[in-house]
């Protein structure tokens, strides 16, 4: 029988970026809060202290500061058809793993959606026609717009020090900011990072080619920086050692950097690592959670009661436990009915490597955020009727890093080890780019996440399932970018370039790193029979429970997702603070 501890207002499952946001949000309101994370503590200083965090050998291969498989995995499988096998070694995903998860590793890259990609469905039917909409996709409209939550992208982007440059200041396009992104009402925290020469070379070849390039944003601090919290961020120093890597110099926004330590100050909070969550309990009537039950580290199993109990882990962690506590209807491919697991979406990524003999690109001096980008191919820039295919990407180009294992871009032909081998990365080292496109995932009726009826996790609990796989559609989205990468590389004059990108016959392959992108599988919307949770990210079925992350998006942007997630956390922690708690009830 689990031991009960005493009552709390708040049970938050996750101390990540959400986790920690609406904690300290809630703090404010006098509430007692418990945060349950269920790996260790992580601060900046031990664990990410220099020389120590700039081993790639132990963070990008070993993958220090990832979750292990043997205690925390899922199995996939392409299509319903094939049977799901365990995901045995970290490869296409790199989940987080102890207190800040995966915002202690990424490398700082920071977009708002365009306003069309929130209400997808609605601007694709209302703009090309329903009919171009593939019978088997699933795209919806999020429930939101992007005018009411823009003040919250701002809120988000100044908590991070977001640097970048405007490129639509209140419906007036400044100049050389991003021409095609939605309008914002205040220009970015701080200034961009200066540029290396890898990107400032991408940004005059785009320019003569009649493209918009302009600087990547992100959470690199260009400047010191002090937040509203009164959190503290130190310019960055180019050392390369930004993703997969937690940030020694304070520079990288983080958990750890723009709000823990603020937080720990709160008398009102507690945070217990080493609880993993085993399941969301609810009352009699299955209406109310009454709080959840977890796993200690000695495998004590103990039941946390709370009044309000919120959901803030990785996303597929989040659909996990919503099905293993019963929550929502378990989504069914079949009759497409079902919400719980509806609309997996990844991310689809491309490359073109140029080389130049002449070049001398010093990428060690790199940033997460180091770069130019264009948006010249986005969602909103592209006639989907004359292309055949719903999506779209921006296109970039930068040094994050030059480490001398996993940053080896070495020409077509080139042997992959030996004498030869060697001997090429003697010669191309610091003479090559990456022209890389970063492209959107739309939702299809059989991708989705489920219980898997075999496997088990080492309590005894259903792993979750993955069925997922790549389709026409996005394909041809990213094989229209394999041209338009090729036409900037051409342009450039390299002494060769070969591409990287998905062909009509390819599926998806979880052994190579592509990203850490995972959307959905708890829809938002304004629908309870398409959607895990309302436009508020609370439960349809349990109003006492809400689930923040990008388990909400119907499917995925053409953007990396952590912006996106920042300003729907504060979206979420608005509703709770201005409504919510003054009379707890099903939001709409």
């Amino acid at each position: 029988m689990a031991r009960e501890m005493p009552k709390k207002d708040v049970a938050i499952v996750g101390l990540g970026w959400t986790g920690s946001i609406l904690a300290m949000e809630l703090s404010k309101e006098g509430l007692d809060i418990v945060a349950l994370e269920r790996g260790p503590m992580r601060r900046t200083v031990p664990d990410f202290e220099y020389p120590k965090n700039t081993d790639e050998l132990r963070f990008a291969h070993h993958f220090d500061l990832m979750q292990r498989p043997r205690e925390s995995t899922l199995t996939m499988r392409h299509n319903s058809a094939q049977t799901a096998l365990p995901y045995r070694k970290l490869g296409s995903f790199l989940p987080g793993h102890g207190v800040g998860g995966a915002g202690v590793h990424w490398n700082g890259q920071n977009w708002r959606p365009q306003a069309a990609e929130m209400r997808l469905k609605s601007y694709v039917t209302e703009t090309f026609g329903a009919d171009i909409i593939p019978d088997d996709m699933q795209i919806q409209d999020w429930g939101i717009t992007y005018d009411e939550l823009e003040p919250h992208f701002d809120r988000w982007e100044k908590l991070i020090g977001c640097t970048g440059l405007a490129g639509n200041l209140n419906g007036r396009i400044q100049p050389g900011g991003n021409p095609f992104e939605a309008p914002r009402k205040a220009e970015y925290p701080l200034p961009p990072l200066p540029q290396t020469s890898a990107g400032r070379r991408f940004k005059e070849t785009a320019k003569a080619l009649g493209l918009n390039p302009f600087p990547r944003p992100g959470g690199n601090a260009s400047r010191a920086y002090v937040n509203e919290y009164g959190m503290q961020l130190g310019p960055c120093t180019y050392c390369g050692f930004c993703e997969w890597y937690g940030c020694y110099n304070y520079s990288k926004a983080s958990p750890q950097t723009c709000v823990l330590d603020a937080l720990y100050q709160q008398p009102n909070f507690e945070l217990r690592t080493g609880a993993n969550v085993m399941k969301v309990e609810l009352a009699e009537d299955g209406k109310t959670a009454t709080g959840v039950t977890y796993a200690s580290e000695d495998d004590k199993e103990i039941f946390q009661p709370a009044d309000l109990v919120l959901i803030c882990a990785f996303p597929i962690h989040n659909t996990h436990l919503m099905l293993l506590s019963g929550i929502g209807k378990p989504y069914d491919p079949k009759t497409g009915e079902g919400v719980t697991g509806r609309n997996y979406a990844y991310q689809m990524m491309g490359g073109t490597d140029a080389f130049f003999s002449d070049a001398d690109f010093k990428p060690f001096v790199g940033a997460g955020i180091d770069g130019y980008s264009i948006l010249d191919y986005g969602i909103e820039q592209i006639d989907f009727g004359a292309e055949g295919f719903i999506g779209g990407s921006y296109i970039t180009v930068g040094h994050t890093n030059g480490q001398p294992i996993r940053s080896m871009s070495l020409p077509e032909g080139t042997p992959k080890w030996g004498a030869d081998w060697k001997k090429a990365i003697g010669e191309w080292y610091g003479k090559s780019i990456n022209i890389g496109s970063h492209g959107s995932n739309m939702s299809y009726r059989d991708c989705y996440l489920d219980l898997d009826p075999t496997y088990r996790d080492p309590w005894g609990r259903p792993l979750l399932r993955m069925t997922f796989d790549w389709k026409q559609n996005d394909i041809r989205m990213t094989r229209f970018m394999k041209r338009q990468t090729e036409t900037i590389a051409k342009a450039m004059k390299p002494d060769s370039w070969n591409s990287s990108f998905k062909d009509e016959d390819s599926h998806y392959d979880i052994r190579p790193y592509q990203t850490t992108h995972n959307v959905g599988g708890l829809p938002m919307g304004d629908d309870p029979a398409t959607s895990a949770v309302n436009r508020y990210l609370q439960s349809w079925d349990v109003h006492n429970l809400f689930v923040s992350g990008a388990s909400a998006f119907p499917q995925n942007i053409q953007f990396n997702p952590t912006g996106a997630v920042g300003a729907l956390t504060y979206w979420m922690a608005a509703a709770l603070r201005n409504d919510y708690l003054k009379n707890p009830r099903p939001l709409m």
